[in-house]
Formats: C-alpha cells, structure tokens, sequence
C-alpha cells in the first residue's frame, strides 16, 4: 500500500466535513474519488497534503504516517498535487513554471530528464515554453499544473478537478495524459465531480457524500448500486 487514509475526520471551523474517511491506494493503481460539488473531495486531498490537520484518524504513506506534517515536508517526501485552481506561477514562464519542480525537490533522476518527461506527456505545452501563464489558456495551465507536480518526480499525485470547466475537446487530451502519466508506474488519485469524466482506466472508484465514502469498488461495479449511481449522476 503506498498511500492509506484511515478513518480520517476533519473539522474546517465547527463544521465536521470528513468522517470516517478510509481510501487505499497501491502502487502503479489509479484510483478515483467521486463526488458531488461540497461532498469533501478537495478536503481529502488537501488533508493529504498538510492543509488540514485532522481531528482524528491517520494517513500513510510508504508505511510511514504523515498525518499532521506541514505541506513541504509532505511534498518533499513524494506526493505531488495538482490544486483545482492549477496555481501556477503566472509570472514565470511555462518553462520557469516546470524547471522550478526540479529545483525544490532532488531526486536520483537528473533535472532535465524530469523536464523532459513532462512535456513527453504534455507535448502541447512544448510551443509555449517561453509564454507566461497569463499568456496560456485554462486548459493549458491545468497541464501546466500537473506537468509540474510532475516534475516533482513524486510516487503519488494527487489531481483535483482536472477536468472542471474545460470545453469538451480539451477533456480527452488531457485523460491521455494523465494515461500516460499512470504508465510511468506512478500512483494517481485522481477527485473528480463529473462521474462522465471517469478515465476508462481508473483501477478503484470511491464515492463520497457529505464527508462520508458511500461507495468502494471497480468502477463497473457501480451500476449495481443505483441509489450511488443516482447521487454521482446528479439525479438525487
């Protein structure tokens, strides 16, 4: 197992917006957390990283616990994370923006071969090398967001919303991207609001409703359970 959240709760000022939240996910495995807009998703991840600290429960990664670490340390040991809102630097350039990974986190890969296999992945984002972010568009600086948690050389990413808001066109580029990012061999949990954007290649799918996982499985196994089904599809 590479990364366990067990029995997690949070609390965000006196509202409990987590309980009893337990996800897995094992090396080389996509994995994807589904719920509706304020169902705890983005708390999740963001518990993960630091963000917030949990009232209770632990988060594992690599066999070690990094429940209560500060956002650096956790980022710095190897769970890259690519915020809803991109976040990038829009002053630096899409290369600044890439290149800067590689300096805050060394690992046995060189700096260039980690530039290198970001935009392998993100081949779009290679013509706009020199143009800031003020100058990409909104899908592109979600590629330029995950390209660079890529370039953290993380085991584990964690990707919220990648494809909220984004016409219809852009989606499938990047899915094939984050494809090409799980063959690699590394980890994605992947949070996500639209069960339609579901990547055909998730390997687990949980489903989260008012803080709470009211669904584990294979994803085609959620057919099965149309009360789920009902929430996720937005008819409930």
């Amino acid at each position: 197992m590479i990364l366990e959240v067990k029995n997690l709760n949070v609390y965000i000022k006196a509202s409990q917006i987590l309980r009893n939240v337990t996800i897995q996910v094992e090396e080389k495995q996509v994995v994807c957390l589904i719920g509706r807009n304020g169902a705890g998703k983005t708390t999740v991840l963001r518990s993960i990283m630091g963000f917030h600290k949990p009232a209770s429960g632990a988060i594992m990664f690599q066999g070690n616990e990094i429940t209560g670490r500060p956002p650096h340390e956790i980022a710095l040991s190897g769970i890259g994370y690519a915020p809803e809102e991109s976040e990038i630097f829009s002053d630096l350039t899409t290369q600044e923006n890439i290149e800067i990974a590689t300096w805050t986190r060394k690992t046995s890969r060189q700096p260039e071969e980690r530039v290198n296999l970001a935009y392998s992945v993100f081949p779009k984002l290679e013509k706009y090398r020199a143009r800031k972010g003020t100058q990409i568009s909104g899908g592109e600086r979600k590629m330029l967001s995950i390209a660079r948690a890529l370039a953290m050389d993380p085991q584990v990413l964690l990707l919220d919303e990648m494809f909220e808001g984004l016409s219809p066109a852009i989606i499938p580029q990047i899915a094939e991207s984050i494809h090409g990012i799980a063959m690699t061999g590394r980890s994605i949990l992947l949070a996500e609001s639209n069960i339609y954007h579901v990547p055909d290649f998730t390997d687990l799918l949980y489903v989260i409703e008012r803080g709470e996982i009211i669904f584990s499985g294979k994803p085609g196994s959620l057919v099965n359970d149309r009360t789920v089904l009902r929430i996720v599809a937005g008819s409930a």
